[in-house]
């Protein structure tokens, strides 16, 4: 089989911090961005990847109650709802820049880690967990 990742999806809980993050401070490149109801999912990925990642509002999904609804918003605040990894050929460049950002909370400055992987983590605006391995 031939099968590829065509698209992923982190939620966001304001629009224009997660496009200026993953935009303005991460580099990638808006593919798509819209509106319906009052919410947005906007579609960014690397530049010349066609890798996407969509983000969008949390609780969009009718079936959702909202006591779910309560919990997302919960899990988020706690950066514990959703997660992403990248990967980089310089991790300490990366890192450097995105510590110098006012839009990124720093959860853990590059390290080795024993599972021999080399990463640092950080969140986006909504709590999204944010990994960053080194590419070897």
């Amino acid at each position: 089989m031939d099968i590829t990742i065509h698209q992923t999806y982190l939620p966001h809980n304001d629009p224009d911090a997660a496009l200026a993050f993953y935009r303005d401070t991460l580099g990638f490149e808006v593919r798509n961005d819209v509106g319906y109801n009052g919410m947005r999912w906007i579609t960014v990925g690397p530049v010349g990847q066609p890798t996407s990642i969509v983000l969008h509002p949390p609780a969009a999904d009718p079936g959702v109650t909202d006591d779910e609804r309560r919990t997302i918003t919960e899990m988020m605040a706690k950066g514990t709802y959703a997660s992403i990894n990248l990967a980089t050929a310089d991790l300490d460049g990366v890192f450097e820049k995105l510590q110098a950002s006012d839009n990124v909370e720093v959860v853990q400055e590059p390290t080795e880690q024993p599972y021999g992987v080399r990463d640092c983590a950080f969140r986006d605006p909504a709590g999204n967990m944010v990994r960053i391995k080194q590419l070897r």
